[in-house]
């Protein structure tokens, strides 16, 4: 986060003042108890924040479908880090979520200089075969990439209408120093994000997209364009309820009652907001409010709760008249693992991190160097303790590698009270990684040669 309080995707260097963060652009907490069966990054709080995670959860509730998004970027190898977003995806495939990856092969090209082809063979080799030895069900699972799908592009330019370069430097920084291909890296992420929800990729449905809050800028992006993209827009009433008003855009003029000279027709007026009014009735709301006039519908008996089902009915009618019909995508952030070294994991140093194909060895003595909570000597170590705060064992046992949270609390306590030492809390590190790196050997050894179950038809 610069001077500004801007998030940027591409930096190595990224905010870890979380409270900030989720006050400046306003997330809300993640509350475990709410959740199914929640995860332990659920509830260890490393999932800290989200933008509508409540609707998902409603879908989950009732049994309605929902997709789960993900993406990565085809260049250098998988590591720690990469695992935290596919524990999140897996949790909400087992709730009940269709599973979409993409492949950001053109973003590679554009911002990172890997070639499609070399960015294919990375995805494939390091990051699929890996996303299987995760535990990702290949049956619900659809890998795709951006080069070989032209649905995103077309969305990419056709919902780049919507924005304009004062708010890519306003949520990115560019200037005019920024080569254009990094300008349209965005504009193809919000296609990825919102093309799930298209008639050949799965229909009108929430789409969920778990990141680390470095990436929240594509989805304050997607979310802005989607919304002025919608022909309906639902709001609380000041008195209760909610308001329907249209909203009138240059493609949908003559559909919503408005003539070429900018009148309203009302007769066109008028049959539209019937249409309208009775596809909300059938909700079961019978005292509904139409002012065809000032083209805003009333639903004083409509509560906050109702709000998804009634914008979920105006989508599905949006799109029968012609409209794109884009919910926009609701997302869920996690804290950053520290790296071994006190900074940000990167797959460009290797010293950082622990990564998938690490062997016991390097992962040792990378975990020995790690830096540590405890004290310069045993003696003050036994009178004052560790601080787990600043120990990358303890933290890696806590975001990775110890599922008992009361294994991990007591692990907690023992190097507070100074009677673990730093020594030992890294060899339980070691141990526990030891174990967790041999076992996704053993997984991705049995999918080698099956990634293609992985893909989509258009990227085998």
């Amino acid at each position: 986060m610069d001077k500004a309080g801007r998030i940027d995707p591409w930096s190595s260097e990224q905010s870890t003042d979380y409270d900030r963060i989720v006050s400046q652009f306003g997330l809300s907490s993640v509350n475990p108890d709410s959740l199914p069966n929640p995860g332990m990054l659920h509830r260890r709080g490393i999932v800290f924040g989200h933008r509508d995670l409540d609707v998902v959860v409603d879908c989950m509730s009732v049994g309605d479908p929902f997709g789960v998004l993900t993406g990565l970027m085809p260049s250098g190898r998988m590591h720690l880090g990469h695992s935290m977003v596919i524990d999140q995806v897996r949790w909400f495939q087992e709730q009940g979520a269709d599973v979409t990856v993409a492949v950001a092969d053109l973003e590679a090209l554009a911002t990172r200089g890997t070639s499609l082809a070399e960015g294919r063979e990375t995805a494939l080799r390091e990051y699929v075969l890996n996303y299987a030895a995760l535990g990702l069900d290949p049956d619900n699972t659809s890998v795709y990439f951006q080069s070989s799908r032209p649905a995103v592009q077309r969305l990419a330019f056709t919902l780049g209408q919507r924005t304009n370069l004062s708010e890519f430097e306003a949520i990115y920084g560019f200037n005019g120093e920024t080569n254009l291909a990094h300008v349209q890296a965005p504009l193809v992420q919000v296609g990825d994000i919102v093309h799930p929800q298209m008639d050949e990729y799965g229909g009108l449905r929430p789409i969920v997209v778990p990141v680390g809050v470095d990436q929240d800028p594509h989805l304050r992006l997607t979310r802005d364009i989607t919304q002025k993209s919608n022909w309906f827009n639902v709001k609380q009433r000041k008195s209760g309820g909610l308001t329907v008003a249209l909203s009138i855009q240059d493609g949908n003029r003559s559909d919503l009652g408005v003539t070429d000279s900018g009148k309203v027709d009302m007769v066109s007026r008028k049959s539209m907001m019937a249409n309208l009014e009775s596809s909300i009735i059938d909700l079961g709301f019978s005292d509904v409010k139409s002012n065809p006039k000032h083209g805003t519908i009333e639903i004083p008996a409509a509560t906050s709760a109702d709000k998804f089902r009634i914008r979920m009915k105006l989508l599905s009618k949006e799109r029968k008249m012609g409209g794109m019909g884009l919910l926009p995508p609701c997302s869920t952030y996690h804290r950053f693992a520290v790296g071994m070294t006190g900074d940000k994991m990167s797959s460009s140093k290797p010293e950082s991190t622990i990564f998938m194909d690490d062997d016991v060895g390097v992962m040792t003595k990378k975990v020995k160097r790690a830096i540590s909570g405890g004290q310069p000597t045993v003696e003050e170590h036994r009178r004052h303790g560790g601080d787990v705060s600043k120990d990358v064992a303890f933290q890696y046992l806590q975001f990775f590698f110890e599922d008992d949270d009361k294994a991990l609390h007591e692990i907690q306590a023992e190097y507070e009270s100074g009677r673990l030492l730093a020594g030992e809390i890294k060899q339980l590190c070691i141990d526990s990684a030891t174990a967790w790196l041999s076992e996704l050997s053993e997984k991705r050894a049995q999918w080698e040669d099956r990634v293609d179950e992985f893909l989509a038809p258009d990227a085998i």
